[in-house]
């Protein structure tokens, strides 16, 4: 046995209600009891087979799977059964839904108007609870789209975020050991540095926003590390604002751009190889940008870990739509991004 929803139950009241408490208080002749009670029993029972019928069964089995017409023959057919079975003959109640004939209208006329008003109760419910369902099934299915798109864009982030290049670990863990194997007082200093790179990426960066003052801390020791692999120095310049800390920005936003210049610039060939990064701040806006020298010929490089300038681009368009943008050019002397971000 199938039982109505609450939903169902809602429907019948109301269409009910409206065919039968709203009529019964407006006809103000109670002389005949009786028959007013058993011609509103039998609409009410009519009434909550049709839409019982409909929300139950014909909707969700016909209509919401694509067999409209199906769905419209089978709809007349129970509006039909229902409105016959009201004013059938051998029914108990068949008494009470008879009029005295007037001599002076038309037989077939009469008939014809008797049929419409008697389906009327039954045609609106029918007619009323399908286009609820309808309304309701479309709100539902938009609400389970747009959930199933922010889970998606959730998982889609998280995936970007949780890419870092290993090989970046591996030299920074190299270069730290190397410095305690000297006993370099910078040792532990650097150890920090790194473990709180990893907190930043592993606790701070599950947040859809952080503290640029954050995200400035973990692009300093990025670099800082990446500088470990010559103690004589190497040509880097970097120029970040820190002006306004508070500003607030998606986490892991700005490393892929160092990341890159580390990778390809060959800052190791300190004659040729340099790198410059600024970021400037506005209370609405910042600007990032990164060069690079570009090596007289191409080198193999490691290519795990990074998410890479493509994956960047779709991570801007998810996170900043029509909120930033993006300028990389490249020549035969260096490579350029410009990133302007319009911030929340």
């Amino acid at each position: 046995m199938h039982f109505p929803r609450r939903n169902t139950w809602l429907q019948i009241l109301f269409w009910g209600a409206l065919w039968v408490v709203v009529p019964l208080a407006l006809a103000g002749n109670w002389d005949n009891t009786e028959r007013l009670v058993v011609r509103s029993t039998v609409v009410l029972a009519g009434i909550a087979l049709i839409v019982w019928v409909n929300v139950e069964i014909l909707l969700p089995r016909l209509y919401f799977n694509k067999k409209q017409a199906a769905y419209i023959a089978a709809g007349l057919a129970l509006l039909v059964a229902i409105v016959l079975l009201v004013d059938w003959d051998a029914a108990p109640w068949a008494e009470h839904f008879t009029r005295p004939r007037n001599p002076g209208h038309n037989p077939g006329y009469r008939s014809s108007m008797k049929y419409i008003g008697m389906a009327m109760p039954y045609f609106t419910a029918l007619i009323g609870s399908a286009l609820f369902e309808v309304a309701s099934y479309a709100t539902r299915k938009e609400r389970e789209a747009t959930e199933f798109r922010s889970e998606k864009l959730e998982a889609e982030l998280k995936f970007l975020k949780s890419q870092i290049n290993p090989h970046f670990l591996f030299n920074a863990l190299n270069n730290i050991y190397a410095l305690t194997i000297i006993k370099s007082d910078s040792a532990p200093d650097n150890l920090l540095k790194l473990s709180g790179m990893l907190r930043y990426m592993l606790y701070d960066c599950k947040a859809d926003r952080v503290p640029l003052a954050k995200e400035i801390d973990y692009l300093r020791h990025f670099i800082d590390l990446n500088l470990l692999k010559d103690s004589r120095g190497l040509n880097v310049e970097v120029h970040l604002d820190e002006s306004r800390p508070g500003l607030s920005i998606a986490p892991m936003l700005l490393i892929p751009f160092v990341e890159n210049a580390f990778k390809h610039s060959k800052v190791e060939d300190r004659a040729r190889g340099w790198i410059r990064i600024e970021l400037s701040t506005q209370p609405e806006h910042i600007l990032f940008v990164v060069e690079n020298s570009m090596p007289d010929a191409a080198t193999p490089k490691d290519l795990v870990g990074g998410i890479g300038l493509v994956n960047v681009r779709r991570q801007l368009e998810l996170l900043y739509p029509d909120r930033h943008e993006l300028a990389i050019e490249q020549d035969a002397e260096a490579f350029r991004v410009r990133l302007k971000v319009l911030l929340d």
